[in-house]
């Protein structure tokens, strides 16, 4: 049987000096599904639809004008404005079935929260968007085991700094839960961080 290789995170993590917000996702999915170099590549996954929605009222705010791809210098341009760090917690994976399903990702090694965190002094936030995400947070933060259920959040402190940490559902359209209901409880985190 071929042993399964361990892949690497292909891209840095998104953290503009001024992030209060720091957005946490698990791995990109295969490189065929990408629609651009960026976080949420896959044209399946609604992150982007759902910031649409929330800030512009309009579900294809950064699709490109054929509605084909994502607009990645437009999201670059909004997470900067905004002060949204983005990056995923798996730092090394083995995927078990080359798909772009949670459920089949081994995490090997996650991210280095806090080199992260140490990069943007000024973020208080810090949301996971689907299970394996959170999962992934809590094997570097143990006290997050107990929750918060999804869509809530608790305080926690991490290396001295306070944050409020936010567990999402998912961005896939895996996650049975439509659209504007997702955009919905990501437009009240928004709300709570002062970013909308």
């Amino acid at each position: 049987m071929k042993e399964l290789e361990i892949e690497t995170h292909p891209l840095k993590p998104f953290v503009p000096e001024n992030a209060t917000l720091l957005l946490l996702g698990s791995f990109p999915p295969p490189r065929q599904k990408w629609k651009m170099d960026f976080y949420y590549p896959n044209f399946q996954n609604d992150m982007w639809r759902i910031f649409g929605l929330i800030f512009f009222n309009d579900k294809d705010s950064f699709l490109n004008e054929e509605k084909t791809s994502f607009d990645k210098e437009r999201i670059v341009s909004f997470l900067t404005e905004k002060g949204i760090a983005v990056t995923d917690t798996a730092r090394q994976v083995i995927r078990k079935k080359q798909n772009a399903s949670d459920n089949f990702l081994e995490v090997v090694k996650p991210f280095d929260l806090e080199k992260i965190v140490a990069e943007i002094p000024l973020c208080r936030t810090l949301v996971t968007t689907g299970a394996k995400a959170t999962e992934t947070l809590q094997w570097l933060l143990p006290e997050l085991y107990k929750g918060p259920a999804v869509g809530r959040s608790i305080e926690i402190t991490y290396h001295g700094r306070p944050f409020h940490f936010y567990r999402m559902p998912s961005s896939s359209r895996a996650y049975p839960k439509p659209l504007i209901e997702k955009a919905t409880v990501y437009a009240r985190l928004f709300e709570e961080a002062g970013i909308l």
